[in-house]
C-alpha cells in the first residue's frame, strides 16, 4: 500500500533545475544561440512542473480518473460510463450506518447534507445552518454528511466537480468520521459526530487550502482525529492485498467516497448544498443563495429546523 507522502516538493525540483544549469552553462561556449532558446524552455517546463508538483504535491493514488466540472450542478449525461447509478434508495446502506451511535438511533430524527467539499455553497450551508442546528440539537439527531460524485458503472473512476483536490478533500472527511475512536483502542468505535462534524467543518471553511499538509494536520489536531491513521485512510486502495470486504480490513477513503457518492445519486441529490431533514429535502444552499427551504423559505433560518427537529423527537419519544 503506497501511502500519501506529504514531502517537499521544492528542494528535489531546484535540485534539478541546478544540475540543468549547470550542465547548460559548461556547454554553453560549444553551443549557438538555439541551445540557449532550448535552456530558457527547460526552465520553463521545469517551473510549471513545479507549480503542478506544488498543487498535487499530496495526491493519493486510488483515484484513476478525474473531471473537472463547476460547482453548479450539470444537467449534461455523461457518457464516458458514468450513467445513473445501478442502486436504487433502497439498495444503498446510508453512511450514517458508519456511526457509533448507529445501534441507538432509532428514535433519533434522521438529518443530512450533502455537500462537495471544495464548494463555497457547502462551507456556508454548514456555517449557517447545519453546524449552528447541531450545536443545539445533536442529542436528538442522527447525522450524516454525503458526498456529491459521480461514480463509473463500467470502472473504479470517481468523477469529483472541482477536481482531485475536491476528491481527497471528501476521502478525508469521511475516513475521518469512521476511523476507530479512541484510536488506541482500534474497536469498531467511530469518531463521535461532534469531533467529525467538526473537522469537516474546519476544512471546508477555508477549502481552498485543501489538501495542504499542515492545515489538514491543524484541523486534524484541533478535533482530536490522529492525523497518521486518517493518512493511512485516504491512502488505502480498496484492491489492496488482504482487502476481501470483511470487518477487519483497512478503511478506504476511496471506498467510502464511492458508496458515499452512490447514495447521494440514489436519492437524487445532485446540489452542493442539500440538507435533508426525515428523508425529505429540507434546503437547498445553492449560487450563494437559499432555494427550495421548507416552511415557505423560512427552513433556512437555524432556529426553524431545531424547532422542527424537536417537534419530530417529542412525536417520536
Amino acid at each position: 500500500m503506497e501511502k500519501i507522502q506529504f514531502q517537499d516538493q521544492k528542494e528535489g525540483l531546484h535540485d534539478l533545475g541546478a544540475i540543468e544549469s549547470a550542465e547548460a552553462a559548461s556547454s554553453h561556449s560549444r553551443r549557438d544561440r538555439p541551445a540557449s532558446h532550448f535552456l530558457r524552455r527547460s526552465l520553463m517546463v521545469i517551473s510549471l512542473g513545479f507549480v503542478l508538483f506544488s498543487v498535487l504535491s499530496w495526491f493519493p493514488t486510488p483515484i484513476p480518473k478525474f473531471f473537472l466540472h463547476s460547482c453548479h450542478p450539470s444537467s449534461k449525461t455523461v457518457d464516458d460510463g458514468f450513467a445513473t447509478s445501478p442502486f436504487t434508495s433502497g439498495d444503498v446502506v446510508p453512511l450514517m450506518e458508519h456511526k457509533p451511535e448507529a445501534s441507538a438511533v432509532d428514535n433519533k430524527v434522521l438529518l443530512e447534507a450533502h455537500v462537495m467539499s471544495k464548494c463555497p455553497d457547502a462551507r456556508d450551508c454548514l456555517q449557517k445552518l447545519v453546524v449552528p442546528a447541531m450545536e443545539q440539537i445533536s442529542d436528538k439527531v442522527d447525522f450524516g454528511l454525503s458526498f456529491i460524485a459521480s461514480v463509473s458503472n463500467k470502472s473504479t473512476d470517481v468523477v469529483c466537480k472541482h477536481g482531485p483536490a475536491e476528491c481527497i478533500g471528501d476521502m478525508l472527511i469521511l475516513c475521518a468520521a469512521n476511523l476507530p475512536f479512541p484510536p488506541e483502542g482500534r474497536s469498531m468505535l467511530r469518531t463521535p459526530t461532534i469531533r467529525s462534524l467538526g473537522f469537516a467543518n474546519c476544512l471546508i471553511s477555508s477549502y481552498e487550502k485543501i489538501p495542504e499538509r499542515s492545515f489538514v494536520e491543524q484541523c486534524a489536531l484541533e478535533h482530536g482525529i490522529d492525523f497518521d491513521a486518517l493518512n493511512e485512510c485516504a491512502s488505502q486502495q480498496d484492491d489492496d492485498p488482504g482487502h476481501d470486504g470483511g470487518d477487519k480490513d483497512p478503511l478506504s477513503g476511496i471506498a467510502l467516497l464511492r458508496k458515499s457518492a452512490l447514495y447521494s445519486e440514489a436519492l437524487g441529490v445532485r446540489t452542493s448544498c442539500t440538507v435533508r431533514l426525515d428523508e425529505q429535502v429540507w434546503c437547498v444552499r445553492d449560487d450563494g443563495v437559499w432555494k427550495d427551504c421548507a416552511q415557505g423559505g423560512r427552513g433556512s433560518q437555524v432556529s426553524v429546523l431545531v424547532e422542527e427537529i424537536e417537534k419530530i423527537w417529542r412525536e417520536r419519544n
